[in-house]
């Protein structure tokens, strides 16, 4: 069984308990500060990852099927500096790290999915960070639709914009050339 269909089974298994949440737009999923003991699993609306700092950056987006949480807080249960905040209303499975943990630790058939996730997260992070630092605005939006067409259908220009770290100006006006 590949990967990401080992990854998958560990979500939607029945051994691992959840709750489904609403969260309206403007809502916290996360809030900085707090201890990070949450994952979600986005069924359907938006949210966004944001790093505070003096500023604010959107360091994430998540969607349909995304797996989101305040990573590395996350996994040392340590406050974060990061939110996360439904940018359109938001239906997502809330997983406990407790249980997340429990399962990973008690079905070892689920440890590669969960290597598999933390890779995959590396990978995109590293793209991400490649693409802010030496491509130009045009090459990052070309990039961004390439690794993630959905994005442009679920998460509104103005969120986008800020994550690819130009003006929704400037995203509009290359999306129409």
């Amino acid at each position: 069984m590949k990967e990401a269909q080992l990854l998958e089974k560990i979500i939607t298994s029945d051994l691992l308990p959840s709750k489904e949440k609403v969260f309206k737009r403007g809502e916290l999923l996360q809030e900085v500060n707090s201890i990070a003991n949450e994952v979600f699993v986005i069924i359907e609306g938006a949210v966004q990852v944001i790093f505070h700092d003096k500023e604010e950056y959107i360091i994430r987006l998540g969607y349909k099927n995304s797996i989101i949480a305040a990573i590395p807080a996350f996994f040392y249960d340590t406050p974060t500096n990061l939110s996360i905040e439904a940018i359109r209303t938001c239906r997502a499975k809330v997983i406990k790290k407790k249980d997340f943990d429990q399962i990973i630790e008690t079905h070892p058939e689920f440890q590669k999915g969960l290597q598999y996730l933390l890779v995959d997260l590396i990978r995109q992070q590293s793209e991400r960070e490649i693409d802010l630092l030496i491509n130009s605005p045009k090459e990052r939006i070309r990039r961004v639709m390439e690794r993630s067409p959905q994005l442009f259908q679920e998460v509104p220009l103005k969120y986008i914009a800020t994550y690819l770290r130009m003006s929704p100006e400037t995203l509009s006006r290359i999306l129409k050339s």
